[in-house]
């Protein structure tokens, strides 16, 4: 069997700081023939990009944020041209990147959707079977006659995602635009998105989100700064990417600070050398400040939330009634608690307060990984769906019932 989608040595070049010209006059145009040119420096968005895809595969194109993932998609879906090297096509394309992709915002959304299936190649009639379905599915039916500039995002989100899951495209293309739509309709486009799957149409999908990319991909494809680091099945594909994430991003950042500034956070990190499911987490936090204080009361906060953007932990000290007394220039505080997390990605939030005002924000100061650690000793803890594995016993009790 051929595969649907052949990638071959494929390779994009762009120039950083390249934008649109704006429109000269003629003085302008001879003033600049004389002005100095600045050389913008070129560099590879994708290099020698190679895999394939078989009709029915349902694969994750994985990677950090700037890795080539949404430029891969956008060659794909012949929005934009390779470089070098080739993409073969053996089958339908449909592809929603981003939010109004492929609609004209004059036109109506009924008029966007022939529009839309006319770019697929369909014919009226069939447009005319699914168009139904689309406008039940998009919730927009009371909008059809409106222009789609006066649609708002999410109203576009839904019709664009319609549209696009049911015309029959043999390969949909997705990014991460539902990010855009509410939990509802979220949850809508990944059930439809698992029909299309089941149905043996092919899907290529990305998103941060890995708990949708295991319910929906077989197989996934990291990208890490332009280049093909791994193709595989999905679970190892997804442990890969975590150990690589935790290997790159593991390091205080304080890139986001925000607050007054009086006294900020400068330091975080996580003492456990391997940080295990089951164990306890220590995590140390340093405060400063430029100006000596003699002594004022802080609030501190700090949480973890998950690679799905699920808040994990919330905890301050106000919780537990515990004064924290700064005085000087510097605070070191250490956080003790069980870990009960499940084996995956986290992301650290900080803040702290002095009399109300916020003085410090941080959100993904620290990213670390949990690992595999088993804490009740079942022989299959990936049949274990919760979010947190707590401590528990079960015992029995007699009672009588009144």
């Amino acid at each position: 069997m051929k595969p649907i989608v052949e990638v071959k040595g494929l390779w994009k070049e762009y120039q950083r700081g390249a934008q649109k010209e704006k429109y000269l006059s003629l003085r302008d145009s001879i003033l600049k023939t004389f002005q100095a040119q600045t050389k913008k420096e070129k560099f590879w968005a994708l290099e020698d990009i190679n895999f394939e895809v078989y009709p029915g595969d349902s694969l994750a194109i994985i990677g950090k944020n700037g890795a080539g993932k949404s430029t891969l998609l956008k060659i794909l879906s012949k929005i934009t041209p390779p470089t070098k090297g080739e993409i073969i096509l053996r089958g339908r394309l449909a592809s929603l990147l981003e939010v109004g992709t492929g609609f004209h915002p004059e036109l109506t959304g009924r008029e966007n959707i022939y529009l839309n299936g006319s770019i697929l190649g369909l014919s009226q009639q069939e447009i005319n079977r699914q168009f139904d379905a689309i406008v039940d599915f998009s919730g927009v039916d009371a909008f059809l006659e409106t222009p789609l500039k006066h649609y708002s995002s999410g109203m576009q989100l839904r019709l664009a995602f319609a549209v696009a899951a049911h015309l029959e495209p043999e390969i949909l293309v997705i990014d991460e635009v539902l990010a855009v739509g509410d939990h509802l309709f979220q949850k809508k486009c990944i059930d439809k998105m698992t029909d299309i799957s089941r149905s043996g149409r092919t899907l290529i999908f990305v998103s941060h989100n890995t708990q949708a990319i295991k319910n929906l991909c077989q197989k996934g494809v990291i990208l890490s700064e332009g280049r093909l680091n791994f193709v595989g099945e999905i679970d190892e594909s997804l442990n890969r990417y975590l150990s690589l994430a935790n290997t790159n991003d593991v390091g205080f950042n304080n890139n986001l600070q925000k607050g007054e500034g009086k006294i900020v956070f400068s330091n975080i990190y996580v003492q456990n050398e391997f940080v295990v499911s089951g164990e306890d987490l220590e995590i140390f936090i340093v405060m400063q400040s430029e100006i000596e204080i003699k002594e004022t009361l802080l609030d501190f906060g700090l949480s973890i939330r998950d690679s799905d953007d699920i808040q994990m932990i919330h905890i301050s000290n106000r919780f537990i009634h515990k004064d924290l007394l700064f005085s000087g220039k510097e605070m070191k505080l250490k956080v003790v608690f069980q870990n009960n997390l499940r084996p995956g990605r986290y992301f650290i939030a900080l803040f702290v307060r002095e009399n109300e005002i916020i003085q410090d924000w941080l959100t993904d100061c620290l990213i670390f990984t949990v690992q595999e650690g088993n804490p009740y000793g079942f022989n299959n803890t990936s049949a274990i769906q919760a979010k947190i594995l707590p401590k528990f016993k079960i015992d029995i009790v007699e009672y009588e019932i009144n």
